[in-house]
């Protein structure tokens, strides 16, 4: 980890002033809003705004350091790739609440400890979707997974070697996933034995 002092964020605009907004669609899994707002020359703009609730993802560590990923498929593109568990909030779920439910769920496993990583945002340009992230340790082993009927999901332990590789060799595709990892793996510098 460098010493180096962290540099603040760059200082807030002031907001864009919003003319109209209208719903176009809405379900439970996301939505889709068109706001009218105004430049700061006072020209209109629209802009389309994807509405979808938070989520968590965790890195699952077992006791002697190896990492539980999940071979998850995934509709939209049709592929098969290692993630790390995620999802979203349910409304007015606690992101730690959030994250061991879906550890527990996707993978079987249970973690002792829950470390914070840094967040984000998974897709800022087109919304305010925020993704907590999580490092789980000691996960031990307390079921097989239960995921959900709509999702197709293998558990395999990794070692950090084999995860490295797997980033070094672009074969985490998953955003969440591959952000994560590279977290954990820069918070712990040394590897556990």
């Amino acid at each position: 980890m460098s010493d180096a002092q962290v540099p603040d964020n760059p200082p807030p605009f002031e907001p864009y002033k919003v003319l109209e907004t209208q719903r176009i669609y809405a379900s439970r899994w996301c939505g889709l809003r068109r706001d009218m707002i105004e430049l700061d020359d006072g020209s209109p703009q629209e802009y389309h705004v994807v509405e979808i609730p938070d989520a968590v993802a965790v890195v699952p560590l077992t006791s002697d350091g190896r990492v539980v990923l999940i071979g998850q498929y995934r509709y939209p593109h049709g592929k098969t790739h290692w993630e790390i568990p995620a999802g979203r909030l349910t409304d007015g779920e606690p992101p730690e609440e959030g994250a061991l439910r879906e550890v527990r769920e996707e993978t079987g496993y249970v973690p002792r400890v829950l470390e914070p990583l840094p967040g984000f945002y998974a897709a800022n340009g087109i919304s305010a979707h925020w993704a907590h992230l999580y490092l789980a340790r000691d996960c031990t082993l307390a079921g097989p997974a239960e995921p959900e009927p709509c999702e197709r999901i293998l558990v395999q332990l990794f070692t950090r070697s084999e995860v490295e590789a797997l980033l070094d060799a672009g074969r985490i595709e998953d955003g969440f996933s591959a952000l994560a990892l590279c977290y954990w793996l820069r918070r712990d510098t040394v590897p556990v034995q």
